[in-house]
């Protein structure tokens, strides 16, 4: 599975749509899933690193500078260049804003490491890209929409992530670490879990699939109205992530990941702020979901350009 992941994942999506649509009314089952399949992939992947290599990784400060820059000020200023270009309609503005404002802290760690990239850097930073988008995604919802549309976001859904995203998994996968230094049962486990990589990030994308297929169905016009700046987007941080990356001189990993860190979103934590939204905003999930859809398609090509981009 591991030499053929990129085939297994985009059948995952392939099978993720065709459940959706054939089964509808799975959807709202399967998108409670989302959090617990989401969290065991997060905790097999940080299970691979051990924990004293993460905290090494912290005192990184010229990766951590570009991550930072990249995600929180390179990335605004492309959308703000996108921003008077996108459609009136204030709901769908807010749904790009809220996925494309937000860097990834979950799958992007996966493709980065698929691309040679330096997981274990990203990985240390992901708690760090999580707490300050926390903070700083009402003052970018203020700049573009005003204060009317920044006041709906709310803090309960990022710290929930933070807790069932980061934390448990991060205390379970150094439990684990400490379980297979000590005893052989422990170093089965380990072993054993580290080989679950690929079938939980394709049940992941077959769960998020499957439970949001069905709200695509009647918003073709918002889809087709989102798609080309989500291609641009990814266009554009290819080279916007290697030239800060250029910027800061880090080595060809590191260069990777700080790509991959731009040009990922994080749609799977934001998606629980516009299911929450007003029934007149309700479009904002679609779009979100939408860009999941073009993002993962997008991050498989990244897999075979990042490097050659990179050195």
């Amino acid at each position: 599975m591991e030499r053929h992941q990129v085939a297994v994942y985009l059948g995952a999506i392939a099978t993720g749509a065709l459940l959706g649509w054939a089964a509808p009314g799975l959807g709202p089952g399967l998108e409670r899933a989302i959090s617990p399949v989401l969290g065991a992939l997060l905790y097999v992947t940080f299970l691979q690193v051990p924990a004293d290599e993460l905290v090494r990784s912290l005192r990184d400060s010229r990766f951590l500078s570009a991550a930072l820059v990249v995600n929180f000020l390179v990335v605004p200023l492309v959308v703000a260049a996108m921003f008077a270009f996108l459609p009136a309609d204030q709901a769908l503005r807010l749904g790009v804003l809220l996925v494309l404002l937000c860097p990834c802290v979950d799958y992007v760690i996966v493709f980065t490491g698929l691309a040679g990239g330096s997981s274990r850097r990203l990985l240390a930073a992901t708690p760090l890209l999580l707490l300050v988008q926390m903070v700083l995604l009402p003052l970018y919802l203020y700049l573009f929409m005003g204060s009317e549309l920044a006041g709906i976001v709310e803090v309960g859904p990022f710290l929930e992530a933070f807790l069932f995203l980061i934390v448990i998994p991060l205390a379970l996968a150094w439990a684990t670490q400490l379980w297979a230094a000590r005893r052989t049962a422990g170093r089965k486990v380990s072993d054993a879990a580290t080989t679950t990589t690929v079938p939980l990030m394709a049940g992941t994308l077959l769960v998020v699939v499957a439970s949001q297929a069905p709200k695509l169905e009647g918003s073709l016009a918002d889809i087709a109205a989102v798609v080309p700046f989500y291609v641009l987007f990814l266009a554009v941080m290819a080279f916007a992530g290697r030239a800060t990356a250029a910027l800061f001189r880090l080595d060809a990993p590191a260069s990777r990941a700080v790509v991959f860190s731009g040009a990922t979103r994080n749609s799977l934590v934001v998606l629980p702020l516009a299911l929450a939204l007003p029934d007149q905003l309700a479009v904002a999930a679609v779009v979100i979901v939408t860009q999941t859809l073009v993002e993962v398609i997008g991050l498989v090509g990244y897999v075979r350009l990042v490097p050659r981009l990179t050195g």
